[in-house]
C-alpha cells in the first residue's frame, strides 16, 4: 500500500520516481486575514510538501498559503507519491511541514499494531514518540480519514442502518441483504474487513464480498450493486453522489485524524508557525474535507485554487 521515496540529502532534488524535482515559489498575491497579522514569519524561507492525493495537495497549499500571509516566501514540494517520502523531508529538514495523520504516523511510521481509540491520546502518543525523531506535531483537527462503510439513499431508506452495529444486525437476520464491495488490500487487512467483522459480530459468506478497484466501489455502490462499500470518511464522491456513510459506533476503525507535523528546529527558529496554522486547523473536520475534495475529483478544479479559494472564503487570508 505504500512505496517509499528515496530522497537525496542536503539537496533540493527529490528522485523522480517520487513525484517531485526542486519544487516552485508559491507566488499568491495574499495577505494577512485572521492569520498572519503583522506578518511574524517574515524573513523566513519555508518549504512545504504533501503526499500526492487530493486530499493531501489541498492541505499541502493550505499550509503554504498560511505561511506566504504571515510574510514568509515558501517553496511548494507537494505531491511526493507515497506516505514516507513527505515525512522524510521534514524529518531531514528538506521541508520545513506537512499535514500528515495520526493513524499513519501511528501504525505506519511508529510501527505500532494497535491503534488508540481515543483520537486526542492517540495525537499525545504520536507527538510524544516522533519528538525524538525531530518532529513536532501541533494540534489536531477533527477531520478524520479513515475508514468506513456507506450505501446509497435507496437501500438506505429501504433498511435503514446507520452504524456498524445495525449493518450487523441485518447480516445476522437478512444475510442476502448485506453484499459488500471493497478493495483486495481492504478485504485482507488485520483493520479492515476481517477486523471489522470480528470486532461486530459479523459473518458474511464469501458470495457476499466482492472485491474492487476503489473508485468502481464508489460507482456501484451508487448503483445498488452492492448494498454497502468500503470508502473513506473524507473522500468528495461522499458529497457528490448523496452517499450514507455507518457510523463506527463500537470505534473499530483507527483514528486519521490530520494535524501539522513539523520540523522541530524550523519550529524552534519561527515559533510563530504554530499560531499561523491553528486557526486552519480548527476549521478542518470531515464536512469541510468531502466539499473541498469534491470540488477537485469531482468538478475537476485545481487543489491550490481550491484551497486559497477556501481559506478567503472563511477569513483566514486575504
Amino acid at each position: 500500500m505504500k512505496r517509499t521515496c528515496l530522497m537525496t540529502v542536503g539537496a533540493l532534488v527529490v528522485v523522480s520516481g517520487c513525484g517531485l524535482t526542486s519544487g516552485s515559489p508559491m507566488v499568491d498575491d495574499v495577505g494577512p486575514g485572521t492569520i498572519g497579522r503583522g506578518e511574524p514569519l517574515k524573513g523566513a524561507h519555508l518549504t512545504v510538501t504533501s503526499k500526492e492525493f487530493t486530499e493531501q495537495l489541498i492541505l499541502g497549499a493550505m499550509m503554504g498559503i498560511a505561511f506566504e500571509a504571515a510574510g514568509a516566501d515558501v517553496l511548494d514540494r507537494t505531491g511526493i507519491q507515497g506516505s514516507i517520502g513527505a515525512r522524510e523531508a521534514v524529518k531531514s529538514g528538506d521541508a520545513d511541514g506537512m499535514y500528515e495523520y495520526t493513524g499513519t504516523a501511528w501504525i505506519t511510521h511508529l510501527g505500532n499494531s494497535e491503534p488508540i481509540t481515543d483520537p486526542m491520546k492517540q495525537w499525545e502518543a504520536v507527538r510524544a514518540a516522533d519528538l525524538k525523531n525531530g518532529l513536532t506535531w501541533l494540534p489536531p483537527s477533527a477531520l478524520n480519514n479513515t475508514y468506513a462503510l456507506a450505501m446509497n439513499q435507496a437501500n438506505f431508506k429501504k433498511y435503514g442502518t446507520k452504524t456498524l452495529s445495525e449493518v450487523a444486525a441485518l447480516a445476522a437476520k437478512n444475510p442476502g441483504a448485506v453484499t459488500v464491495c471493497v478493495e483486495s488490500e481492504f478485504a485482507n487487512r488485520a483493520d479492515g474487513l476481517p477486523g471489522m467483522q470480528k470486532a461486530y459480530g459479523m459473518d458474511l459468506p464469501a458470495k457476499n464480498i466482492t472485491q474492487m478497484d476503489t473508485g468502481i466501489i464508489y460507482t456501484q455502490v451508487k448503483k445498488g450493486s452492492c448494498t454497502y462499500g468500503e470508502a473513506f470518511t473524507t473522500d468528495g464522491r461522499i458529497k457528490s453522489m448523496n452517499l450514507a456513510v455507518m457510523a463506527d459506533d463500537k470505534k473499530f476503525f483507527p483514528n486519521y485524524n490530520a494535524a501539522p507535523e513539523i520540523n522541530t528546529k524550523a519550529l524552534k527558529k519561527w515559533p510563530a508557525i504554530a499560531k499561523v496554522l491553528d486557526p486552519i486547523t480548527k476549521k478542518l473536520n470531515n464536512t469541510v474535507a468531502r466539499t473541498l475534495n469534491a470540488k477537485v475529483d469531482v468538478d475537476g478544479e485545481d487543489p491550490h485554487q481550491v484551497a486559497l479559494d477556501w481559506m478567503k472564503a472563511e477569513g483566514l487570508v486575504k
